[in-house]
């Protein structure tokens, strides 16, 4: 088997560090022993953004996306968009960026340097909280599902409080989009408590349609 090379470290304000790795031409992020992504399954977050996109009357929204992991959330809705739609990626962890403008400039496709796209270095819950009616969709996969697994002040943006801070951010017809490993019917109730309907769907990790199970919400204001 083809070991792994480490690549890099990055810290996390209030969490574990992150390493990159790869293997051949695969690419992994790994927090402790849990693998956050690998660059052979793109598919559920490709579908984050098709998905979320289809679910917006407006053709030129501005989207809000937590979490630029390795960009193809970002890539798959450039690709769809049109050219006056506004992209803002806020990620906490600015090693990301750098890791996607260094040795994963390929997975990147210059969707970092596209004019409808801004980089916001910091935690996705401000962005949100001071954005009040700015935004047609926020598109979050900052962790494996609606916990603070890579770091506990996570948990705000899955709270009511922070539910609540989403609602206020989306313009009329607006969609949270959550992305998430596994099922969770507590968040899924939670988010229609804070009054939002709920589609909840299953997609697979593989762009090819094989792999695991993924789940995204999109949520809208009722």
């Amino acid at each position: 088997m083809t070991p792994r090379e480490l690549l890099g470290i990055a810290e996390v304000p209030g969490g574990e560090p992150l390493r990159l790795f790869r293997r051949g031409g695969d690419f992994m992020i790994v927090l402790e022993r849990n693998e956050l992504m690998n660059s052979r399954m793109s598919g559920s977050e490709e579908a984050l953004a098709t998905m979320t996109i289809d679910r917006l009357a407006t053709k030129a929204p501005h989207l809000l996306v937590g979490g630029y992991g390795m960009g193809f959330t970002l890539r798959a809705a450039l690709a769809k968009l049109g050219a006056q739609a506004r992209v803002t990626v806020a990620e906490l962890v600015p090693e990301i960026v750098a890791w996607a403008r260094g040795p994963m400039a390929d997975l990147t496709a210059g969707g970092l340097d596209d004019p409808r796209v801004d980089v916001r270095y910091g935690d996705v819950a401000d962005a949100i909280c001071e954005g009040a009616g700015r935004y047609d969709a926020i598109l979050l996969d900052v962790d494996n599902g609606p916990d603070g697994l890579v770091r506990a002040a996570n948990d705000r943006l899955y709270a009511a409080r922070g539910l609540a801070a989403a609602r206020s951010a989306l313009r009329p017809g607006g969609v949270l989009a959550v992305w998430s490993a596994a099922k969770d019917a507590a968040f899924a109730r939670r988010l229609r408590e804070g009054g939002f309907a709920v589609d909840e769907v299953t997609v697979r990790a593989r762009s090819n349609g094989k792999g695991a199970m993924h789940t995204i919400w999109f949520a809208s204001a009722r």
